[in-house]
């Protein structure tokens, strides 16, 4: 009987509980010190201003002014990928794909938006007149969108450039050397 004590094992967790706190602790982990990066400030700045352009068109007949289904079209997309884009990086799901070149595809992403965010500003800007046909469709607004097309081009463009400083610091050569398919 005097070794009856030390066997006994007095833990009340059920094992359906710590799977779930170990699931929570593994899979899902924010990283806050990343919200107060520049790459992070420039995707909330591009996450937001996106919204108004696309928010400002849709509010409008857009679909009869030429162009301007192209500029909804760039705007909702990169909205929803850099959406998705920034959560990789804030829930660190980048640092457990490790077998993903974040860098390149960062500096892709950025690179492509930012061409697609001046194609669809120049189709804004060029597509504005202020001859529409009264109460058909809202002037105010589609400038508007232009303007803040305009604003979300530059955030994609600084993003481009951070983004190439960034490949650059990490030994950027080539990008078959960055991706590890070319021996160095």
């Amino acid at each position: 009987m005097a070794e009856f004590p030390g066997k006994v094992n007095t833990e009340t967790s059920s094992p359906s509980q710590t799977a779930v706190q170990g699931f929570s602790v593994r899979l899902i982990s924010l990283d806050l010190i990343f919200i107060r990066t520049v790459p992070a400030i420039l995707m909330i700045t591009e996450i937001a201003l996106g919204l108004l352009v696309w928010a400002l068109i849709a509010s409008t007949q857009y679909f009869r002014v030429p162009g301007f289904g192209w500029v909804m079209f760039v705007s909702v997309f990169l909205w929803i990928l850099t959406i998705l884009v920034f959560f990789i990086y804030f829930l660190r799901i980048n640092s457990k794909l490790v077998s993903v070149p974040w860098t390149i595809v960062l500096l892709a992403f950025n690179v492509t938006a930012a061409v697609l965010y001046i194609t669809a500003f120049l189709t804004a800007s060029a597509s504005i007149t202020p001859y529409f046909i009264a109460g058909t469709l809202n002037f105010n607004n589609l400038a508007a969108a232009a303007f803040f097309a305009c604003l979300v081009m530059i955030a994609y463009c600084a993003s481009s450039f951070l983004s190439f400083m960034t490949w650059r610091r990490e030994g950027g050569g080539t990008i078959a050397q960055a991706a590890g398919t070319v021996p160095a």
